[in-house]
């Protein structure tokens, strides 16, 4: 049952209806059409009515909402059926064919199309390649199949006139591996011919409107189909196709399938050869018929890869054997050339097509499938083929279409019924006999042997002498008189809707036909002359050639009578028939709601006389023959469950049977029921409304609860998480602060013997949870090895670090490997010198070399240089004059006005020194006699970043002072005045 629409838009399955009369029919067919809602279910069978527009319906979107659902949880649709079918076909590898029925308009070939995008579109997950070829030539075959086998008709633009049905091959695991096109009965005389209104086949129309001017011209054509013959009738009758349009699409088709360039080109040169036919003119002259101008029997012997002598000899004359084996030539009348021109018009065209269809199956059909290798190889079948026909003029292929849909309505009714009771068979269910007509009798009306009227046409075809229509249909009347079904003129002679020795009418299941019988004996003969058979057989061109086996043949050879068009025609449905009863069928039964192909018109009596004749009452008749829905227990449970309180959420009786009983008598239609084996039979849909209803009511409440379980749900789950995370974060921060000290103790394990005492030994990366630890570690380990230092190597100790401080990274080499003295005056190292009184020195202080050569160079603003010596105490920097005795002080500057102190990053010795007063110091160290080639940059630098970091540690108080790289080689070239930007220094 088809569910999740409102009542707005009608019942959406018609056995809900709450009486089963053709009114209640009818005005729910016409709500849902009027609602937009062109699909309704009768159980499993689908009620497609034409809309004639544009749906936004069949996408990407609708095919997901489609896929791997059952038929009653979405709304009916296409796509409900084709899921249904192939879901058979892949779970229970079971064969199943789709058969699309009804008149012509009334949409059957866009179903199809429909229905095969559907499978494409959900077969093939993994992308496969050869998949994806396969489903491509599959969908591709539509549009060539539809140029050369539709035509516009009065009543639909794009009217099969063929029969179509396809085999679609399935490996297990549901992906389709190739196909099969069986076609039936192509109206071939509509070649030469077509009624008031109507067109020839679309092939010719692409041809002459869409083909390049280089394609006409080689083929000897005109763009304007009303320059020929075969397309003049049709070439003023605007259509929805667009035939230019149409012809890219059919060649980019082609291509795709795997027709070579050459193929596609006869194709097309068959196709020319046909217009230039029906141009061809005949002239009596005398004894003898001409043909009227030679020019179009040369252009006919090109295209076809002829003898122009013998396309002429072709059309002109019929080679006969006599009984004494004398081959003779019999020349045609006027109306015979014209009658032979027509009829080899029609067979180049047929066996164009037939050609076409076996061609597509050579690329599409399975090679080489091995089932004990591969699995079952299973079968979906889509049968898209003429509906029921009813014209002002109905001729012999109207009859064989009306014929064959009996046979389908036949096929129809039979396994509707037989489904239905046996699945109330195996149920145990009592069948109750629905009465419903069967068309048994008007199919062996038709094909009944001997009696039937195909073989009625037969005889009179077999029948030596002038057998004429009116002779054949003498023989219907007085074969036929008696049968309930068939009437003539001559039987009813007060009808004067008939005429005389022309006109009978059959009974059908769809309404009363009336047909004309002119004709019926020509079309039924295969009276295409064997000389046009060999003329095609001996063409160079190996595509005509392969169309016509049969010619060759000589015409002294005797060959079996061909069999008749009504004859090849039965067999080829009975036959249909026969494959389609042995897969499980599922049907689209396709109404056209109009004759105006209007979206909005609604004829009722229209569409009831197509509900009637399409058995669709006793099809709803039939399921609700007693009961009129039935589902498994556990589906019907997993449905209404939430409806009773012994079953919501699980119940706990022993078996789903008992659980759904408990439903049933808690809402009290138990007397409404009937409990199967395995399902549930509900009688009338009241029941089944009163439970939707409530299931209805019950939703939202179950919805917001759900919400509000899921809710709580995620919450926890988000709180167990988050206790995992926490719970393995602290695991592994444990893990990595005892791995950390684990890798400690391994690389410090020996330090107590090293030299130096594990300074060479690199500390591991520490966790950030241990960072701080870790520098206090660093340091603390620092002071053990540091403690070991004699106090009196501490102060060259902490100069030292405060020039590596300064200096590391920015000087390559500032004497860091040689030992500092520091205190020169203590050590004695200065002789002769005398004490100044006025001078206190600190115990740590820094003095350039001494003594000649002298220790300094002082270089002023006019670029001398002057010797000079340095004495830094922890007050005062004395500039010295070393030549002077007891080295004459010249200039006394207090440390406090230093703001900073510049170096350059070479090897130089170039030292400043910046003063408050914007009086700079630019020095020179040079390297003295105590100390030659030694860098005393770094000892200068590191006394003063010492003694000014130490005293911001014994008095609080930050000097703002910092050792700065900088390059002053400019500045004294230029002899300008040094002024370098200095940056303070940081206490901490």
């Amino acid at each position: 049952m088809a569910e999740l629409e409102g009542l707005e838009f009608g019942k959406s399955d018609f056995v809900l209806l709450d009486e089963v009369t053709m009114e209640q029919f009818m005005e729910n067919l016409k709500l849902r059409f009027e609602k937009g809602r062109i699909y309704t279910f009768i159980g499993e069978v689908v009620v497609s009515v034409n809309p004639y527009r544009e749906m936004d319906i069949y996408g990407k979107e609708t095919i997901d909402a489609y896929r791997g659902r059952e038929l009653y949880e979405n709304p009916p649709h296409l796509y409900a059926v084709s899921d249904a079918a192939y879901k058979a076909m892949k779970r229970r590898a079971k064969d199943t064919c789709i058969v699309i029925s009804g008149e012509s308009g009334a949409g059957k070939t866009e179903a199809s199309k429909y229905i095969m995008q559907y499978i494409a579109a959900i077969t093939n997950p993994t992308q496969r390649a050869e998949v994806e070829s396969v489903k491509n030539v599959l969908l591709k075959s539509n549009c060539v199949l539809e140029a050369f086998g539709n035509a516009k008709t009065n009543r639909n633009d794009n009217s099969s006139r063929f029969g179509k049905y396809m085999d679609i091959n399935f490996n297990f695991n549901g992906d389709p591996t190739g196909g099969h096109i069986n076609n039936y009965l192509l109206e071939k005389s509509r070649v030469v011919h077509q009624q008031d209104g109507e067109r020839n086949f679309h092939s010719f129309y692409q041809l002459l409107r869409g083909g390049s001017n280089e394609m006409l011209e080689s083929f000897h054509l005109q763009s304007d189909p009303a320059v020929y013959t075969y397309t003049r009738e049709g070439a003023a009758i605007t259509t929805t196709n667009n035939d230019r349009t149409s012809h890219k699409a059919v060649m980019s088709a082609l291509n795709v399938i795997g027709f070579s360039e050459e193929e596609i080109n006869s194709i097309y040169q068959i196709l020319a050869t046909i217009l230039l036919l029906g141009n061809m003119q005949f002239e009596c002259d005398g004894e003898s018929v001409q043909i009227v101008g030679l020019e179009a029997v040369n252009h006919i012997s090109e295209l076809t890869a002829t003898d122009p002598e013998s396309v002429s000899k072709s059309l002109l004359y019929r080679t006969v054997a006599t009984g004494g084996g004398e081959v003779i030539e019999k020349g045609h009348s006027e109306q015979d050339a014209c009658f032979g021109r027509d009829a080899f018009a029609k067979a180049l065209y047929e066996r164009l097509f037939g050609w076409i269809v076996s061609r597509i199956n050579t690329v599409i059909e399975v090679k080489d499938y091995n089932p004990m290798l591969h699995g079952k190889n299973t079968v979906i079948g889509v049968l898209d083929i003429y509906g029921f026909e009813i014209f002002d003029n109905n001729s012999f292929e109207q009859f064989c279409i009306n014929y064959c849909n009996e046979k389908l309505q036949q096929l129809f009714i039979e396994l509707i019924l037989r489904q239905e009771q046996g699945e109330y068979q195996r149920e145990g269910i009592t069948w109750q006999h629905i009465d419903y007509f069967n068309n048994q009798i008007i199919v062996d009306l038709v094909e009944q042997p001997h009696k039937g009227i195909i073989s009625i046409l037969d005889e009179a075809c077999l029948t030596v002498g002038n057998v004429t229509d009116t002779v054949c249909l003498d023989s219907m009347d007085t074969k036929l008189a008696q049968h309930p079904h068939y009437t003539s003129r001559k039987l009813s002679p007060t009808d004067k809707t008939m005429d005389f020795q022309k006109h009978f009418r059959i009974r059908h299941y769809a309404g009363d036909v009336t047909y004309s019988v002119e004709g019926f004996l020509d079309k039924n003969k295969d009276m295409l002359f064997q000389d046009f058979k060999r003329l095609m057989y001996n063409s160079a061109n190996p595509v005509l050639k392969e169309m016509w086996p049969d010619g060759h043949l000589s015409i002294t050879e005797v060959t079996k009578r061909p069999l008749t068009a009504a004859t090849l025609f039965k067999n080829s449905i009975v036959a249909l028939v026969d494959k389609l009863a042995c897969k499980e069928p599922y049907y689209v039964r396709c109404i056209k709601p109009n004759e105006m192909k209007s979206p909005v018109l609604f004829d009722d009596a229209r569409c009831q006389h197509q509900v009637a004749y399409l058995g669709l009452m006793e099809n709803v008749m039939v399921r609700r023959a007693g009961f009129a829905y039935r589902q498994p227990y556990s589906r019907f449970l997993q449905r209404y469950k939430m409806t009773c309180e012994y079953t919501w959420p699980q119940h706990l009786m022993a078996s789903d049977r008992e659980a759904v009983e408990t439903i049933v008598t808690q809402h009290g239609f138990q007397d409404d029921v009937a409990y199967g084996h395995t399902k549930l039979f509900v009688r009338t849909p009241r029941s089944l409304f009163t439970l939707e209803q409530e299931r209805a009511a019950l939703i939202p409440i179950l919805v917001l609860f759900l919400q509000k379980v899921w809710r709580g749900a995620l919450a926890r789950m988000r709180c167990r998480r988050m206790r995992a995370i926490y719970a393995i974060m602290g695991c592994y921060k444990r893990y990595k602060v005892k791995a950390h000290f684990w890798e400690v103790e391994r690389r410090f394990a020996n330090v107590r013997t090293m030299a130096d005492y594990g300074k060479s030994v690199d500390w591991p990366t520490p966790p950030a949870a241990l960072s701080q630890f870790h520098n206090i570690t660093v340091m603390w380990w620092a002071r053990q090895i540091v403690k070991n230092i004699p106090p009196s190597d501490m102060p060259e100790v902490r100069s030292k670090v405060a020039a590596l401080t300064a200096l590391s990274g920015e000087r390559k080499d500032w004497g860091v490997s040689r030992p500092w003295e520091r205190d020169y005056l203590a050590n004695g190292l200065l002789t002769g010198q005398r004490k100044c009184t006025n001078v206190m020195l600190y115990p740590f202080f820094f003095l350039s070399p001494l003594l000649p050569p002298p220790c300094c160079s002082q270089v002023n603003r006019f670029n001398k240089s002057t010797d000079r010596g340095l004495l830094v105490t922890d007050k005062y920097v004395y500039k010295l004059e070393p030549k002077k005795q007891n080295f004459l002080v010249l200039k006394r500057l207090p440390l406090d006005g230093f703001t900073g102190l510049s170096v350059t990053s070479g090897v130089d010795q170039m030292v400043v020194l910046h003063t408050s007063s914007q009086d700079d110091v630019l020095l020179c160290l040079q390297r003295g006699a105590l100390c030659p080639n030694q860098d005393r940059v770094g000892e200068l630098v590191g006394a003063m970043v010492d003694h000014f970091t130490r005293s911001v540690f014994t008095t609080g108080h930050c000097f703002p002072h910092q050792a700065k790289l900088a390059n002053c080689i400019p500045l004294i070239v230029t002899g300008q005045r040094p002024r370098l930007k200095t940056e303070s220094i940081n206490a901490a």
